[in-house]
């Protein structure tokens, strides 16, 4: 039975998932979390959540899902201690240095992969299962067909997004906010700066504005696909929210569809209503859009109604009574809950009647008084002797104490129980590293028509992947180390990339670049050396050492990372990091340009313009859109601040070859630029 997953920004959104009849909740601690602009749980409410949560039969998953600096892993262990007596039942992460201080520190919680670990193959997610996860959460741009064909080809359960916004970029491969003011997504500050006008006709246009997503309709195709977990975006929204959002999976769910619900949906938060695009393969400007006046209008119209879903406590538990009582003792009440028994007695005696007797009836009205508790009553037995009274109260006193006791037996079994684990040994962190005796420099192109004439065989060249293999025979053949990049996006095309990468490898091209876990598996598959490269997100010399042990010997570092936060890196591994380039700061399936100008128009030269005028190239080479930085990092001059470095990147994107030898002169010579550039996070870092 797929459950409904509802958003859990504050405790009134919290319990308007409840009332709604939402199986289970996520919601976030004050630290950690990718929506740290919400309300968000302090541990007293957060126990106060699970209590309330698991009282009603409702799992509560934590988001642990943004990238951790060494510094915090202390932090970071205490909340997940804490988190594991309470009883979390699991903990959506982004970061893989968190798998080991789960397994350790809350053992019998269950590890689920955020969307923002960009796992987008089944080869990737059957790697997560390896480690121990139990969940995949699936990004949102994947096509039915791909949904239905990761169900098919694995073992764990997949979560997917069916109602709430959607960003512009696949999730854990956004850089805008933080590279444009340092409010890192992969660290739960996200300025949305995409919702700013980004035209690609230098219009004033939004677009990166795409509408909110919304597969309520495609519910049961979906539990037929084996998807267990449907997930509600919104723990920014407000709880009326949640509660349409809620109650349409329900009604859909229960093929009871109401109009007004729908109707309802849309107006409580749309922009400009919502899309199945990518669901559907369909993308394009369809799928762009705004939030108006008109839906902000719409929403004040409909509170209210909303509000009423959920202002009184939902029946979720069927409750039999079998109620006991003699002359001259104590009477007594069984209660039957699914397989919950419990027995209650009284101190109250039955005595003979005077004025009037207790009837069968008389206890049936009282014990059917189960408002403001999730019960409802079922079949009432009273096994009583005739002629009998006691005072109601007793009657009502005995109900309320079988209740509690239910509540307690249903919190006991809903709640997983604090396990010792045998690996207490703490990890320590790696020894701090050295760098080699030899700094290599790898130079990524983007196309042959970059390359320098008599390029140096001191500078590794890499190229992507879909370039052809002429052009790494070329350079094999005079003698260049010759890599090969990857994509961040690969999607249903798992089989094509790794075919492709065999081909390669076959040639003589023995280390591959890997932006992506997906990336990884398919390298490590066919025997390949393996750096770890932008958008694998190592943020710390834990996630580095996972890196290392199951993947790759080189790493780039996350280039969210100041230079002292490099330099203090600790771990048994080669780290690097990019000191030209325009960063990519966005990747997605649904190319921007499409809204106003078609591909044939475009002809791959297409740019977004911002407010301010700058131009942001847009690079389709890999088979999606990546949306460049206006101007490059350069760091070309201050190379000697990186004291524990192993090698350094230059990546081309559209810069010609003139402007790539002069480039490369100056990284030689240590020269500053004498262009626009920026230093990017390393010297400000990220919040």
């Amino acid at each position: 039975m797929s459950e409904i997953l509802a958003p859990a920004g504050s405790f009134d959104a919290l319990v308007a998932a409840v009332r709604c009849s939402a199986d289970a909740v996520y919601l976030g601690a004050e630290d950690f979390n990718a929506r740290a602009n919400a309300k968000n749980f302090d541990r007293e409410s957060l126990k106060e959540a699970v209590k309330y949560c698991h009282e009603r039969n409702v799992k509560v998953y934590l988001t642990l899902n943004t990238i951790i600096s060494d510094d915090e892993q202390e932090k970071a262990e205490d909340l997940i201690s804490f988190c594991g007596k309470i009883g979390i039942d699991a903990f959506i992460i982004q970061d893989l240095s968190l798998v080991e201080k789960i397994k350790r520190l809350a053992p019998a919680c269950h590890i689920h992969a955020s969307t923002q670990m960009s796992v987008q193959t089944a080869e990737g997610i059957n790697f997560l299962e390896s480690l121990g996860f139990s969940r995949a959460v699936v990004p949102r741009e994947l096509s039915r067909e791909e949904i239905k064909k990761l169900a098919e080809n694995t073992n764990i359960e997949l979560e997917v997004f069916v109602h709430g916004a959607l960003c512009m970029s696949v999730s854990g491969q956004c850089y805008m906010s933080a590279m444009l003011g340092s409010r890192s997504g992969n660290r739960g500050l996200c300025a949305q700066p995409c919702r700013l006008p980004f035209s690609s006709d230098k219009s004033g246009r939004c677009d990166l504005s795409l509408k909110d997503n919304s597969l309520v309709p495609y519910l049961n195709e979906l539990a037929q696909m084996r998807v267990a977990s449907f997930k509600i975006e919104g723990r920014m929204k407000r709880p009326e929210y949640v509660a349409a959002a809620v109650t349409s999976c329900r009604n859909e769910l229960d093929n009871t569809k109401n109009e007004k619900i729908e109707k309802s949906l849309r107006a409580v938060f749309s922009r400009s209503g919502f899309t199945d695009g990518y669901y559907l393969n369909q993308r394009g400007k369809d799928m762009f859009g705004t939030r108006e006046k008109d839906d902000v209008v719409a929403a004040k119209d409909v509170l209210g109604d909303l509000a009423r879903l959920y202002e009184k406590e939902t029946p979720r538990f069927k409750v039999d009574f079998d109620f006991f009582m003699r002359e001259n003792e104590k009477i007594s009440l069984c209660a039957a809950c699914g397989e919950i028994n419990i027995k209650t007695d009284s101190d109250c005696v039955a005595e003979k009647a005077i004025k009037r007797e207790i009837n069968a009836d008389d206890i049936r009205e009282q014990l059917s008084k189960l408002g403001g508790t999730p019960f409802y009553a079922g079949e009432i037995i009273a096994d009583i002797q005739k002629g009998l009274s006691i005072p109601i109260s007793a009657i009502n006193k005995l109900r309320r104490d079988a209740v509690e006791k239910l509540q307690q037996k249903i919190l006991e079994a809903n709640t997983p129980q604090v396990i010792h684990s045998a690996q207490q040994t703490k990890k320590d962190l790696p020894v701090k590293k050295q760098a080699g005796s030899q700094q290599k420099t790898y130079l990524i192109f983007s196309n042959k028509n970059q390359v320098p004439d008599d390029i140096s065989n001191d500078y590794i060249l890499v190229f992507p992947l879909n370039a052809s293999e002429k052009l790494f025979e070329k350079y094999l053949e005079k003698g260049n180390q010759v890599c090969a990049e990857l994509p961040r996006g690969i999607f249903g095309n798992a089989e094509a990339v790794e075919k492709k990468s065999e081909k390669l490898f076959n040639i003589g091209v023995k280390r591959f670049f890997c932006p992506t876990i997906d990336s990884a598996v398919i390298a490590k598959k066919i025997g390949a050396d393996i750096t770890a490269s932008f958008g694998s997100n190592i943020f710390n010399s834990f996630s580095l050492d996972v890196w290392k042990n199951k993947f790759a010997d080189e790493a780039i570092l996350s280039a969210e990372m100041t230079t002292a936060q490099m330099n203090k890196i600790s771990g048994d591994i080669r780290t690097g990091l990019i000191c030209y380039g325009k960063l990519p700061l966005m990747l997605t399936r649904n190319c921007p340009m499409n809204n106003t100008i078609s591909c044939d128009k475009c002809k791959k030269t297409g740019a977004l313009t911002d407010r301010k005028g700058f131009a942001f190239p847009i690079d389709c080479s890999s088979g999606c859109s990546e949306i460049l930085n206006s101007v490059p990092i350069y760091m070309c001059d201050r190379i000697s601040e990186f004291e524990n470095a192993d090698f350094f990147v230059l990546k081309f994107t559209t810069e010609t070859k003139d402007e790539c030898t002069e480039i490369l002169a100056n990284y030689k010579t240590r020269s500053k630029a004498e262009k626009k550039y920026t230093r990017g996070l390393y010297q400000r870092g990220v919040i």
